[in-house]
C-alpha cells in the first residue's frame, strides 16, 4: 500500500486481521465482495482502487481506523457523502476511512439544534429539522453528503438570510490527526473550531456536526420557469435586474442548458436550449405570490412549475440532473457583481453546449455572508454575491475532450468577471495549490499556520491540501 511519502509499503496480514476483527462496520480488499461498489464515487471521471476501505458505524470505528493509518504511515481519505466533484474520498493504493453509513440525524425543535452524524445526505437532515418547522442551511442537491458541504463552507437557498453553511455550524467532534476525539466550538478549541468551518477535510475526521436550525416552511414558494433559448437575453436581463431588488427571504439561480424530457416542459423544446430560472421563497405567502408575479409573467414560458410546495421537495428539485454514475467537469468562480456583459458572454457559451447534461449555473447569494467580516470563519470570501458553475455533464468516457474543452472555455472566458475567489467544493481534480489559495484568499496563511498545528505531518492530504506552515 502507498505511504504517506509516496512509497509503498506492504502491511501485516496479523494486523489487517486485528483490524478487521476490531471493526464493526467491516474492513474491505480489493478480493472482498462489494469491493467495488465501496470504491465508486458519485462523478464516475474518478476510478481509483484504494488498498483497504475500513467501514465504519461509529466514532470507535474511526478512532481505530485512523489509528491503523497513522501506525503504518498510510495514505489516507475520508469518504462521507462521495459526491464531490474531485473524488478525493477515495485515495489510489492507499486507506480509505468511509463514514458514508453513519446517517443519523437528531433534531432538537427547543435548542433548535441538528446534530448529524459524518455521513448525513442533506435529504437526512431536511426530513428531520422539518418535521418541526426548521432548516439549516444546506446545498442544492439532496444527495449530497452534509459534511462535505458544511466543512467547505456551503451555500444554498437559504444562504441570503444566514450566511455560508460553515457560519450556521455551532459546534463539532472530530478526531484529529493525533487520533484524539476533542470537541470545538466557539468555547472549546475554538482555533480549530474556525479552520473547521470551511477548511475542508484539512483538520481531522467530524464524527458528530451540530447545525444551527431557522424557521422555514414546512412550505415555501418555490419552483423553476423555463423558457425557449432565444428568450434568454431578456430572461436574464430581468433576472439580474429583479435579484438586485429581491429581498433576502428570495433566492434565484438562472440555468442555460438543453432542456431535458422533463414532464413540466413542453414537448417541442425537448433537446433544445433553453433558460430556466429557479426560485426559492421562504417568506410571507402573500409577499412571495406578489415578489414572484412579474417573472412569471415574463414571455413566454415553456413550463412553470413555481407553487406552494414542501421545503423538503424543493431541496431535491435538482436531484435528478445529478444521478451517480456521469462524467462530470466543472468550473467554478465567485462574482462580486453581475455585469450585462457576463450575461451575454454565458448566452454566446451555452450555444456551443456539446451535451445535453451540462449547464451554465449562477447562483445568488448576497446577503448575510456579505455583513460578516473576512475572518468570521474560514470560508470567507465575503465579498461573494453570485457563484458560476460551468457544469460539465455527459455519459461517455470518448467524449470527455469535447465536453472538458467547452467547460474550460466558457470558463476563462467568464473568469474575467471574478472576485479571484472561488467555491473550494467546486474544485476539479485538476486544479492544484493555487486555485485552493484563491479559495481562501486572505484566510489562507492562517489556516496552514493552524495545519502546522494541527495536522503538522499532514496527514489529511488528499483533499484541497492546505499545506502546514514551514
Amino acid at each position: 500500500m502507498r505511504t504517506l511519502q509516496g512509497t509503498e509499503s506492504a502491511v501485516d496480514k496479523a494486523k489487517v486481521d486485528a483490524l478487521r476483527a476490531q471493526l464493526r462496520g467491516g474492513l474491505i480488499a480489493p478480493e472482498d465482495a462489494g469491493y467495488d461498489e465501496a470504491r465508486s464515487l458519485w462523478n464516475a471521471m474518478i476510478d481509483r482502487r484504494p488498498g483497504l476501505i475500513a467501514r465504519c458505524t461509529g466514532t470507535s470505528d474511526v478512532l481505530a481506523a485512523l489509528r491503523f493509518a497513522r501506525e503504518h504511515d498510510l495514505l489516507l481519505s475520508v469518504k462521507s457523502g462521495g459526491h464531490n466533484i474531485a473524488g478525493q474520498a477515495i485515495c489510489e493504493d492507499g486507506f480509505v476511512i468511509d463514514v458514508s453509513a453513519m446517517r443519523g440525524v437528531w433534531a432538537d425543535p427547543v435548542r433548535r439544534i441538528a446534530r448529524a452524524a459524518p455521513g448525513a445526505l442533506l435529504g437526512d437532515v431536511d426530513r428531520e429539522t422539518q418535521l418541526h418547522g426548521l432548516a439549516g442551511v444546506m446545498g442544492f442537491v439532496s444527495t449530497t453528503g452534509a459534511a462535505g458541504v458544511t466543512l467547505g463552507g456551503g451555500f444554498g437557498y437559504l444562504t441570503r438570510r444566514f450566511g455560508w453553511t460553515a457560519d450556521n455550524l455551532r459546534g463539532v467532534d472530530v478526531v484529529t490527526a493525533d487520533g484524539v476525539l476533542r470537541r470545538a466550538s466557539a468555547e472549546e478549541n475554538p482555533d480549530l473550531f474556525w479552520a473547521l468551518r470551511g477548511g475542508g477535510g484539512n483538520f481531522g475526521i467530524v464524527t458528530g456536526f451540530e447545525h444551527e436550525l431557522h424557521e422555514v416552511g414546512p412550505e415555501i414558494t418555490a419552483g423553476a420557469i423555463a423558457w425557449r433559448g432565444e428568450e434568454a437575453p431578456a430572461v436574464l436581463s430581468f433576472f439580474r435586474e429583479m435579484a438586485a431588488e429581491a429581498p433576502e427571504e428570495l433566492c434565484c439561480v438562472a440555468g442555460l442548458r438543453l432542456a431535458p424530457p422533463a414532464p413540466w416542459l413542453a414537448t417541442d423544446v425537448h433537446g433544445k436550449p433553453i433558460v430556466l430560472v429557479v426560485v426559492c421563497h421562504t417568506g410571507d405567502p402573500a409577499r412571495a405570490e406578489a415578489d414572484l408575479a412579474p417573472l412569471k409573467a415574463l414571455g413566454s414560458p415553456v413550463g412553470d412549475v413555481v407553487m406552494r410546495r414542501p421545503y423538503t421537495q424543493q431541496q431535491a428539485l435538482l436531484d435528478a440532473t445529478q444521478p451517480k454514475g456521469r462524467r462530470y467537469y466543472w468550473k467554478s468562480e465567485y462574482f462580486g457583481e453581475l455585469p450585462p456583459e457576463a450575461l451575454d458572454t454565458a448566452v454566446e457559451h451555452a450555444a456551443r453546449i456539446v451535451s445535453p447534461h451540462a449547464a451554465i449555473l449562477l447562483f445568488q447569494l448576497e446577503g448575510a455572508l456579505n455583513r460578516l467580516p473576512e475572518d468570521h470563519s474560514a470560508a470567507g470570501n465575503r465579498g461573494t454575491r453570485w457563484v458560476l458553475n460551468v457544469a460539465g455533464s455527459w455519459e461517455r468516457s470518448e467524449d470527455d475532450e469535447a465536453n472538458i474543452a467547452w467547460a474550460r472555455a466558457c470558463w476563462e472566458d467568464m473568469r474575467r468577471f471574478s472576485t479571484g475567489g472561488v467555491y473550494v467544493n467546486f474544485l476539479t481534480e485538476d486544479e492544484g495549490e493555487d486555485r485552493t489559495a484563491q479559495a481562501y484568499g486572505a484566510n489562507h496563511a492562517r489556516l496552514a499556520e493552524l495545519k502546522a498545528k494541527w495536522d503538522p505531518d499532514n496527514v489529511f492530504r488528499h483533499n484541497k491540501n492546505v499545506a502546514p506552515a514551514g
